[in-house]
């Protein structure tokens, strides 16, 4: 049932959905060098710009294909998460072109918001239509044109409507700056981690005072679990899960998962100070991500897409300065350098234990872990808070988007309305 006052049509009725241009067309006649976006352009609430790709096109063919200001730009597939979603153009580039992967929707102007339509779609009413018409494979769907024109886009009084999109272009704003803060912040976590885990805010090299060593000649490696069954997890112990190795340079210990293990089984168990690194992923610049244990928790095991390391005393290394030294950039390239495979990537212990650290000395460690640890609170206070904004605008969509919570118009609007 529809709130009072509002009305549910097809998307075709009020909006025009537009194809965009296939690349790699050949004998073009008169054809001009344009700007294009692309999939990569199109993200969650704004539009990429750090690269703008070019693509050839008849010039009479120019206006078909030119994105116009408040268009609905929306991709055709991606992530379950990412479909229906997209972003309105705000015509920074003109002539602009988008490609056959994106469409534009072009809403009209009395009948529909474009800021409304764009977070209706994207909204969980939005996913849900998507996803009961998606052609889906592995972690991917998409929707062809006749799909979207059929979206049952919820429409209240256009007054409502602008009232709504204000509210969210608000929300929209305070996530922009805090997305910002957040990338500027792990900026300089970056710089800071390079400079100060290779030596170079003093100098401009590696102080010679600073030691040599592989993995190998610090501690050695151990496996995960062995053995299970899908049966055998859900209950009993507790266990590292990969997303808590892979989040974090310190292992999360609110986030832990529980398998059986029998009295006598030979599994081994993670220590305070014990180093964790992924074996693969599906991306080679993911694998060996390093987490430490940073915490005293009993009876604690290792899932079995990950290896431990065990320090064999902490006089040379500190775990608390390795967690922020083996996630440095420089320590991160040449993880990723080691990584092996096509579709999915491994990295092997032996490799990894191969791998040189250059250390300073425990007193400088010492020095260097808790300027390394405030950098890093910074980065996540602002992810906490862009994370709270975003689920709390979430909500609010839900809501208004729906008619489940109104907006208040003033009287001169409910009138025109």
């Amino acid at each position: 049932m529809l709130p009072e006052g509002w009305s549910r049509q097809p998307l075709h009725e009020v909006a025009e959905v537009r194809t965009g241009l296939a690349k790699g067309k050949t004998g073009l006649l008169d054809p001009v060098e344009l700007p294009y976006l692309r999939v990569a352009n199109v993200q969650d609430g704004f539009i990429d710009l750090s690269e703008v790709k070019m693509i050839a096109v008849e010039r009479h063919q120019i206006d078909r294909y030119s994105l116009k200001q408040g268009d609905i730009l929306m991709t055709e597939g991606g992530d379950f998460d990412k479909l229906g979603r997209g972003a309105v153009w705000d015509g920074t580039l003109d002539p602009c072109l988008h490609q056959n992967h994106v469409f534009a929707v072009r809403a009209k102007p009395d009948s529909v918001n474009p800021l409304f339509l764009s977070a209706l779609s994207g909204s969980e009413y939005g996913r849900t239509y998507f996803l009961s018409c998606a052609k889906r494979s592995t972690n991917l769907a998409s929707i062809n044109s006749s799909q979207l024109k059929a979206f049952p886009v919820l429409l209240p009084p256009i007054a409502e409507q602008n009232r709504i999109a204000h509210i969210l272009s608000t929300w929209d704003q305070a996530i922009a700056t805090t997305d910002r803060l957040l990338k500027n912040s792990q900026k300089q976590m970056d710089i800071l981690l390079r400079d100060l885990t290779l030596g170079t805010h003093r100098t401009t090299s590696t102080p010679s005072s600073w030691e040599n060593f592989t993995l190998g000649e610090l501690g050695r490696t151990y496996s995960g679990l062995s053995g299970k069954k899908g049966e055998d997890f859900g209950s009993g112990a507790k266990f590292i899960p990969y997303t808590n190795v892979f989040k974090n340079n310190r292992i999360d210990i609110e986030d832990f998962s529980l398998v059986k293990i029998s009295e006598g089984e030979n599994q081994t168990r993670v220590k305070s100070g014990d180093i964790i690194f992924t074996i693969s992923s599906e991306t080679p610049n993911e694998v060996g991500m390093a987490s430490v244990l940073l915490d005293d928790v009993d009876e604690l095991y290792l899932n079995s897409f990950c290896f431990g390391y065990r320090l064999n005393e902490f006089t040379t290394l500190l775990p608390e300065y390795a967690a922020f030294a083996l996630r440095a950039p420089h320590i991160r390239a040449l993880m990723t350098q080691l990584a092996q495979g096509s579709t999915r990537y491994n990295i092997s212990k032996a490799n990894v234990m191969r791998m040189k650290l250059t250390l300073p000395s425990i007193t400088e460690q010492k020095r260097i872990t808790p300027i390394l640890n405030e950098a890093h609170s910074t980065v996540k206070n602002f992810r906490d808070q862009l994370a709270r904004l975003k689920q709390e605008k979430a909500i609010l969509m839900s809501q208004l988007l729906t008619g489940k919570r109104r907006v208040r118009l003033p009287a001169d609007e409910t009138a025109s309305a």
